[in-house]
Order: structure tokens, then C-alpha cells, then sequence
């Protein structure tokens, strides 16, 4: 019986296996009495926001849902529907698949439900019929796409430099011309005599592709590059997102940097749209999000604190963001005196360091900028417009990857712009040169010898940023006029956390998915020592994110990988112990803790990783792509160049529970990386080894840190399309594995990119640590119940049963004792593994003895203590020795084993004197 049997068959006995269509329908239109009365074949699939209560202002949301195997197959009979119970009422959801079983029943479907309506803090999944009204709808012509949703049509071009060329609301253009723009200095900011020059890029748009046409939601991918001063540059890739029901687009908007790092220096980059202002100038209003559900709001024109008072009504108004009152009432000496003043045209808020933001305020350009208030951080919301109407603009993590920037310009005049930018043109030029210079690492020996004192493997030219990306999410509302304090804060609220729908933990664990977890359960006190530890170690590292500021435009999401206690610090200067950059699966350990607590504050730790390292600390143009940067100071400065980083399995989770289709595009960029490794020779620093040759045409690979890095990609590929040529590839690889003399305990063979293929006689022995901990244990665990590999089962098994053991076992197996294993505690995971399929409760109680060898991980709350005064920079919460390889593999460890041995592990902490 496996892991969470027991629940899965509760569940599955609540519910009824119904078919869909092999095109999985979009929307329904209508649903047969058949499929009414089967309601409670998904009457578990109850969804609750993230955040907890219901969202004050709700925009539309896209969420996937598993599937137990075989539940939901394909057919020929009349299409499933889905609809949302909302309390009484139903909400009209648009559905399409995510993923397959390998029977071809579904694993993921993915929903999206409209906006602007009421919500509950609990909606419940329901199989029905549900009617769309005012939804969206696509029409493409010639040149260009109308979006219509309500009372808005969107026009976008198919060419040309406007991402939307207008927005027209209820006949009257509200906005113009959104476009993406980006400010390019030839030098660093000065440092002493010379100058530099900057010029100005557009976007320019060379591809508009429509991947869903609504009624609840539609999809249109934008690609394109950056142009001007005779040259493109800066590629990008966005998405826009209307959902039926909201006045706004969700932008995701991501870009690679493809220029040079010495010549090439961004100063601004940003999104920016021209906003017609039609209104009296003392009925025009610029809202800026302040700190926490603050509001600072003014009118271009103000009424308010002039020497004479135009009347209460007045005052009130301009406050509200209404329309003032007909003049003719408003007090004579403010009437005749409103000409004389001044209209304020510009409003700026900069957030150029995580700390603190600004707002200044100037009449006109080439007038002085005065001050108008500042504060710590803000939620990234702008809005400019009137009584008629106008246009809000900001971003997710505003503050959080400062140095950002909110412009309003020309707001007293016919036409204003708003941009939001993602690097504040206030701030230095972004900098994306090498830290440091090559002295006197000239040969590989040098460099080995640098590596062996900094931990980073330092090699001339493959220290490159060219290739890597980021991506922003932004929101932009059309509106028909100023939205109150109340309205915009609760906007804001809207950028800064967007209302997300999840299910539970035990929902998503009844299917069976991503391999061996269990729900977090503290019920006996062995096992509150266990998720006591869990829960402290994610803890620690939430606060290490604000205690040591991790944050900043290029690295938001990242983790750092070594702790220095002299200096209180993290070794954030110190070669390889800086950036983490994924290593031993940081991502991984922070999404199994999201899916067995359903913890919000870890679902957005986990996120921004995965918005970091799948597009940070992956090349995704140039000689490199497709392979990720191993951990160093600068995200890209380290030479080793491996997939082990690009992993798709540090994404599929996020991806899954999402349904995030740039996500998505990363995985699929990696599907033919392997036919590049031959490009990055990984050992090429390395004492030659016969067993790492290869004939031509093969490399070298090993199976943990090459292969299993690449498998993931593959399985999500084959679940994603039903394509089995990817299935096929995988398992000849699991197949070649399992014929080889020594199997697993090999490590490498020569590998065929274009079979997917071990050969040779995989006669030599190794073992490596770092082969079992990039992700290879949890997609073996997933693909063994998948498919039919039985050599592949076998080789694995053995390898699990016989890493951690005694050397009196590997020798008898081996015929010696190889040694270099290590990081015996993360490998317990193996041993419980083994345990588990083979029914060895002996090898059950060594597994837990293997995670418990290392004692500082049973009560952790002892080696945390208060550091203030003058040895730090601020008061610290310290765990010294901490080391986030250790953190994220012990505690993997540990998930794992509580999922496989748990049954266990009362009598194992008897045994090791832990419990009486």
C-alpha cells in the first residue's frame, strides 16, 4: 500500500470516475443531468485564499487542481463543466489541462474565474453549467486584436512599438500607447572626470500570439525586443491577462540581458502609458500606494489650504477624488483667485532602497522638484487621472526589488504619462560587470587553487551576465473615474498580494502527486520533534531574508548559502559560500514545506525563488543556455555552468499549483539542453579519468547532477502534451542505468543526447554526494509510479539500500568500500526509501538513525539566540553554523521519512535515548 493510501481511497470512495472530452473544453455552455447529479465527484475540491480572508477587491484568478489517477478520463460523451460554489450563488469558471495521467486521465486541470463580484473566503470546485455574462472576447484582424470585457475594449497591435494602443472606455479613450521603454548608459555613473551618453529604446513588437480567447479569460503573448539608436536589444516576452469582469490587465513581463556588461549599462527600464486629461486641472488627481493600506492622494490643482476657504463641499470632494461642485457656489475670492494657483504636473515616488521611499512633486520640467512626504515601504501604486476617468499602474515586490520608481508627468496638461519603472532611472546605472578581475587565475591550476580557498571556480569570460532574465508582474486598470482612499488601497493590496486560490494540503496529497510527502502532523512527540525543527528552520530563514535585506532587483528570491559567525554576516563576499543559486534543492525543500502546511508566508518565499532562480541563474540565450550558474558572489560569476541549477523540477510545483504559463515557457526551453552538454565541459578542471571518457559523439554524464536534472523537464513534458517520445526518452535512460555492471553506484557513463541512452560497461565505482541531491530522488520516487522500468526499480533500490550502509555490506556488494559518501543525515531519505518498498523495518530504524547522526537538527530552538548592540548593524536573530545546504537537504530528509517511515520512528527515538 503506499504512502497516504488510506486517505486517497476515502477520498476516491466519495467520488465517481467521469469522462471529458480528449480536447478539454474551455468554458462550459451547457451540462447534461447526468453530469448535474455528478456534483460530488469533485464536492471535496474545496478552495480557500491563500491570504486567508476573501479579497476586498478581486481581479480574477487562475489556480490548478490534481486529479487522483484514472478519476477523470478522457471520453466521447458530453464535455465535463466546472463551476465555483459561492456561497448560493456560482461563479463561471474556464477550465483547460495541465497534465495526464499516463492513461491519459487528468493529473492537473487549470481554472480561471472572473472578477469584480463578491467572494467568499471558501469556494467550492463543482462539476456544472455555468453561464459567462459580460465576458471576454478576442477578435483578430489584419493589424491588430480587440479584447472586449464590459464596458472596455483593448486595442493591441500586431507590429509597431505599443504593447496596447488604446483602451477605450464606454466610447472615450482612457488610455494610449503602453509600451515598454528602456534608458541605456554607455558608462557607469561617473567616477571622477569623463561623461557618459544615454539613449532611449522602445519596445518593438515582432510577434503577437492569442493563447486563449476567453469568456472568463484571455491570454495574449507579446514578443518583441527593445529598439532605438539603430540597434534592438534587451528581447522580451510578455503576457497580458483579462479576465471577464475586471477593469484591468495583468502584465507578466519578462526580458533577457543581451548587451555588453562593460558598455551596455541600464538606467532605466520600465512600463509606460499616456493617460488623455480631460478634466479641469483641480479635478485631476495623482494616488500614490503609501506605507501599509496607506493612501497619499492630491489634486494637480488643490483647493485645500489656500488663505481662503472655497467651502466645505469643495474641500471634501477634492479629497474624495470627485468632481468639485459648480464654481458658481464655490466662495468668490477662491473663484477668481483659482488661476493664480499653481498646477502641479509631475509626481514622482522612488523606492531606491528597501528601507525607504520618496515623493517629490515639481509644476512643470525645468522647475525645481520640491519634497512632498516619504516613508519605509510601499506596495508600488500609482493612478493619474479625473472625474472622467483614469489609469493605475503598478507592480508586485515594489519594494522588494528596489530601485524602483512611480512617475506622473504631464498631469496638468492634455496628456499624461504613467510609468512604472522596474529600474528606477533615479538610481545608479545597474551594474552587470564581473566583481572582480582575473588576478593572475590564468590557468586551470590557478583556478582549482583559487577555488580551493573562496569556493568559487573563477574562470575568464564565463563569468557572464549575457543570457540571463527577469520577470515582473504588473497590474493596469482602466477606470471610469478617481477610486477612492478606501478603492485604491484596496488595489494596491491587489498588486502587492494577488488574491490566489489554493486547496488544501490534504486535497492535494489524496491524488498522489509529487512523490513521497505527507501532511504536516505533530500528533505524538516524536514527531513534534521532527516538525518542530521543520517549522523553526523555515522560520530562521524567513527572518534572514529582512535581517540581512536579501532583496534587490536582481536578487529577490535567492537565499544565501554559508553563514559567517565572526562576523555575523552570510558570506555574501566570499566566492561560492555567496548566492545560493538553488544548491542542494533550496527550492525544492521550500515548496514540499508549502504543500504539507498550505503556509502562506512560505507559498511567497517559495515563489520568489522561483520567479529568481528559473530566470536569474539560468542562460536563456548564448553559449550557456539552457544551463544554470553554480552558487557565487554575482548570480552568473561562478564558471560552472550545469543543469543541476536550470532543474525543472524546482519549478513544476509552482507551475502546477498555478497553471503560470512563463513557467511554463522555462521548463520548455530546457527539453533539448542535454544535445548542449558536450558545449560545458564540466570536469574540464578535473584530473583526466578513464572513467570519465566518452566516445565521440556521447558525454560524459553523471546521473544524479546531468541526468536527473534533465528528467524533470522531460516527465513534465510528456504529462504537459501526452507526447510519449519524452516518456521513452526518459526510461531508455532508466533502463541503460539499470543494465550497467554497477548501475547507480557507477555515477556517470557515456550519454547519447539524441536517445537518452547509457553505455558502456559501467564497470567502474563511484559515489558522489551531490548525485542524490538536485532533485533525482524526488522525480525517481515520481517516475517509478509512472512507468515500467524494472532495471531501472532494481538499480535504484540497491542504491538507496546501500549508500549509508556499513562498509562491511558495500564491500560485500562491491567487492570494496568506495567511500565518499557523505552528508549521511539528507541520504537517510534513500535508506528510508528502501525500507518502505522492501518492508524492512530494520532498515526503517537505520534510516532514522542516519538523520538523527547529526544532533543539532533535533532541538534547534537551543542554538538560536539575540545578538544586538555594537557587533552587528542591526539586532539579529543568530543560528550560528547555519548553512542552507545542510537546512534544505536535512529537512527533505526528513519529509521524506516521515512520509515513507513514520510508522517508525516512535521506536527509533526511543532506541537513540531522544525520547524516554
Amino acid at each position: 500500500m503506499t504512502p497516504g493510501s488510506h486517505s486517497r481511497r476515502r477520498f476516491l470512495e466519495t467520488v465517481t470516475t467521469v469522462s471529458v472530452l480528449s480536447a478539454f473544453p474551455v468554458v462550459a455552455t451547457a451540462a447534461t443531468a447526468t453530469h448535474s447529479k455528478r456534483a460530488g465527484s469533485v464536492g471535496d475540491t474545496v478552495l480557500r485564499w491563500l491570504d486567508g480572508p476573501a479579497p476586498a477587491r478581486f481581479e480574477g484568478a487562475t489556480f490548478g487542481v490534481p486529479w487522483p489517477r484514472g478519476m477523470v478520463k478522457r471520453g466521447t460523451g458530453k464535455a465535463l463543466q466546472f463551476r465555483l460554489a459561492n456561497g448560493r450563488s456560482h461563479l463561471a469558471v474556464q477550465s483547460w489541462p495541465l497534465a495526464y495521467w499516463p492513461d491519459g486521465s487528468l493529473k492537473w486541470t487549470a481554472h480561471a474565474i472572473a472578477g469584480g463580484h463578491p467572494v467568499n473566503s471558501t469556494l467550492q470546485l463543482e462539476v456544472g453549467a455555468s453561464s459567462v455574462s459580460d465576458g471576454v472576447s478576442v477578435r483578430q484582424g489584419t493589424d491588430r486584436i480587440i479584447v472586449t470585457s464590459g464596458e472596455l475594449k483593448w486595442e493591441i497591435p500586431t507590429s509597431g512599438e505599443y504593447l496596447i494602443a488604446t483602451a477605450t472606455r464606454l466610447g472615450r479613450i482612457s488610455m494610449q500607447d503602453l509600451k515598454l521603454v528602456a534608458l541605456r548608459q554607455d558608462g557607469p555613473d561617473l567616477e571622477g572626470s569623463g561623461s557618459v551618453s544615454r539613449q532611449q529604446f522602445s519596445s518593438k513588437i515582432t510577434r503577437v500570439t492569442v493563447e486563449q480567447n476567453g469568456p472568463v479569460r484571455a491570454v495574449l503573448k507579446v514578443d518583441g525586443t527593445h529598439a532605438g539608436d539603430g540597434r534592438d536589444w534587451l528581447p522580451f516576452s510578455l503576457r497580458l491577462y483579462f479576465y471577464s469582469g475586471s477593469d484591468s490587465v495583468r502584465i507578466v513581463h519578462s526580458f533577457i540581458y543581451d548587451g555588453d556588461p562593460e558598455k551596455d549599462f541600464i538606467r532605466g527600464l520600465g512600463v509606460t502609458a499616456k493617460v488623455p486629461m480631460s478634466d479641469k486641472t483641480h479635478d485631476r488627481h495623482v494616488r500614490f500606494a503609501g506605507e501599509a493600506v496607506g493612501v497619499w492622494g492630491e489634486a494637480v490643482r488643490p483647493v485645500t489650504g489656500l488663505r481662503r476657504d472655497p467651502g466645505q463641499a469643495y474641500r471634501e470632494a477634492q479629497v474624495a477624488g470627485t468632481a468639485l461642485p459648480a464654481l458658481e457656489g464655490m466662495a468668490k475670492a477662491v473663484r477668481d483667485g483659482l488661476q493664480w494657483v499653481p498646477e502641479w504636473s509631475d509626481f514622482s515616488l522612488s523606492q531606491l532602497t528597501p528601507d525607504g521611499f520618496t515623493i517629490r512633486k515639481r509644476t512643470q520640467a525645468g522647475r525645481a522638484w520640491i519634497d512632498c512626504n516619504a516613508g519605509t515601504r510601499t506596495k508600488g501604486l500609482a493612478y493619474a487621472g479625473g472625474a472622467a476617468g483614469g489609469v493605475a499602474l503598478g507592480f508586485k515586490d515594489f519594494w522588494q526589488r528596489a530601485p524602483t520608481q512611480l512617475d506622473v508627468r504631464g498631469a496638468a496638461t492634455g496628456l499624461a504619462d504613467i510609468t512604472a519603472w522596474l529600474w528606477s532611472p533615479s538610481a545608479a546605472a545597474m551594474d552587470m560587470r564581473s566583481y572582480r578581475a582575473a588576478d593572475g587565475m590564468d590557468t586551470y591550476e590557478e583556478q582549482v587553487a583559487g577555488l580551493n580557498i573562496t569556493y568559487e571556480d573563477y574562470e575568464d569570460g564565463w563569468d557572464t551576465p549575457v543570457g540571463v532574465a527577469r520577470t515582473s508582474e504588473l497590474q493596469l486598470w482602466v477606470l471610469g473615474a478617481t477610486p477612492s482612499h478606501q478603492s485604491f488601497s484596496d488595489m494596491a493590496e491587489q498588486v502587492a498580494n494577488p488574491a490566489r486560490l489554493v486547496l488544501t494540503p490534504q486535497r492535494i496529497h489524496q491524488c498522489g502527486v509529487f512523490g513521497d510527502w505527507d501532511v504536516a502532523n505533530a500528533a505524538t512527540p516524536a514527531r513534534k520533534l521532527i516538525e518542530d525543527r521543520l517549522v523553526s528552520q523555515l522560520e530562521q530563514y524567513l527572518r534572514e531574508v529582512e535581517q540581512h535585506r536579501w532583496y534587490g532587483f536582481w536578487s529577490y528570491g535567492d537565499v544565501m548559502h554559508t553563514y559567517d559567525q565572526d562576523r555575523h554576516m552570510w558570506r555574501y563576499d566570499i566566492g561560492g559560500y555567496a548566492w545560493d543559486n538553488s544548491e542542494l534543492s533550496t527550492d525544492l525543500w521550500l515548496w514540499y514545506s508549502y504543500l504539507r502546511t498550505g503556509r502562506a508566508d512560505i507559498f511567497k518565499f517559495a515563489e520568489a525563488m522561483t520567479r529568481h532562480t528559473g530566470e536569474v541563474d539560468v542562460y536563456h540565450l548564448g553559449r550557456f543556455k539552457g544551463f544554470g550558474t553554480r552558487h557565487g558572489v554575482q548570480h552568473w560569476s561562478d564558471s560552472s555552468k550545469q543543469p543541476r541549477v536550470s532543474n525543472a523540477a524546482y519549478r513544476r510545483i509552482y507551475y502546477y499549483l498555478t497553471a503560470d504559463e512563463r513557467v511554463g515557457d522555462l521548463m520548455r526551453e530546457l527539453l533539448d539542453s542535454d544535445a548542449d552538454l558536450d558545449k560545458v565541459d564540466i570536469s574540464r578542471k578535473l584530473p583526466p579519468s578513464p572513467a570519465r571518457a566518452a566516445p565521440s559523439g556521447l558525454i560524459n554524464a553523471s546521473f544524479g547532477t546531468m541526468w536527473g536534472s534533465l528528467v524533470a523537464a522531460w516527465l513534465t513534458e510528456w504529462e504537459r502534451t501526452g507526447d510519449t517520445r519524452w516518456r521513452d526518452k526518459i526510461v531508455n535512460g532508466m533502463q541503460s542505468i539499470g543494465a550497467l555492471k554497477r548501475r547507480w553506484f557507477a555515477a556517470s557513463a557515456p550519454y547519447d543526447p539524441r536517445t537518452g541512452r547509457f553505455s558502456g560497461p559501467g564497470d567502474h565505482i563511484a559515489i558522489s554526494q551531490l548525485n542524490g541531491v538536485f532533485g533525482v530522488v524526488e522525480m525517481s520516487s515520481e517516475l517509478l509510479k509512472l512507468v515500467d522500468a524494472p532495471a531501472y526499480r532494481a538499480a535504484w533500490l540497491e542504491y538507496c539500500r546501500y549508500y549509508n550502509a556499513p562498509s562491511g555490506e558495500l564491500v560485500a556488494l562491491l567487492g570494496k568500500d568506495p567511500g565518499g559518501q557523505s552528508q549521511v543525515d539528507s541520504h537517510s531519505r534513500l535508506t528510508a526509501y528502501a525500507a518502505y518498498h522492501e518492508r524492512d523495518r530494520a532498515l526503517a530504524l537505520r534510516a532514522w538513525r542516519e538523520l538523527f547522526s547529526n544532533g543539532r537538527f533535533i532541538k534547534a530552538q537551543e542554538t538560536t539566540w539575540r545578538i544586538d548592540g555594537v557587533e552587528v548593524l542591526r539586532p539579529l536573530s543568530e543560528q550560528p553554523g547555519i548553512s542552507t545546504n545542510t537546512s534544505a537537504q536535512w529537512s527533505l530528509a526528513a519529509i521524506q521519512n516521515l512520509a515513507l517511515v513514520g510508522d517508525s520512528l516512535d521506536d527509533a527515538m526511543r532506541t537513540a535515548g531522544i525520547l524516554p
